[in-house]
């Protein structure tokens, strides 16, 4: 019982929170376009933002049991935004960036680079051969 009310004081905590950064937010685009926001608004607003991100997130958790993980990966984010044309262009752009970023080509494999020149006269890994000495003859 200790537990649900925690669960439910730490929905109310966020819905507040985001209560909070909606109003500033819609504050600051009524204030540049000189016009009024009620209380209401903001209120249904926060709630269908709360209920998208609840959707979203089950969403996302659905699509990566489905797989067979137990961790969210960009797949999922990416199957999330394919019937929204516009977000999956910028989903796309934005994974794009985050791998080139990281060195990794669009497959998500790594970036072939150059290896360093060895310095001269030094040899660099193991031996060539089987580990065993030749025999004298």
């Amino acid at each position: 019982m200790a537990s649900n009310n925690a669960a439910v004081e730490r929905e109310e905590r966020l819905k507040s929170a985001l209560w909070y950064s909606i109003g500033q937010f819609v504050d600051e685009k009524s204030l540049d376009s000189d016009l009024n926001a009620t209380p209401q608004f903001i209120g249904a607003l926060t709630e269908l933002v709360y209920t998208q991100i609840a959707n979203t997130a089950r969403d996302l958790e659905v699509f990566s049991k489905h797989a067979g993980r137990k961790t969210i990966n960009t797949d999922d984010v990416m199957l999330l935004g394919r019937r929204n044309e516009g977000l999956d262009r910028i989903l796309e752009k934005e994974l794009e960036e985050i791998r080139s970023a990281e060195g990794r080509r669009a497959d998500g494999q790594p970036v072939a680079r150059a290896q360093p020149a060895v310095a001269a006269g030094k040899k660099r890994g193991r031996p060539v051969g089987n580990g065993k000495a030749k025999a004298k003859a």
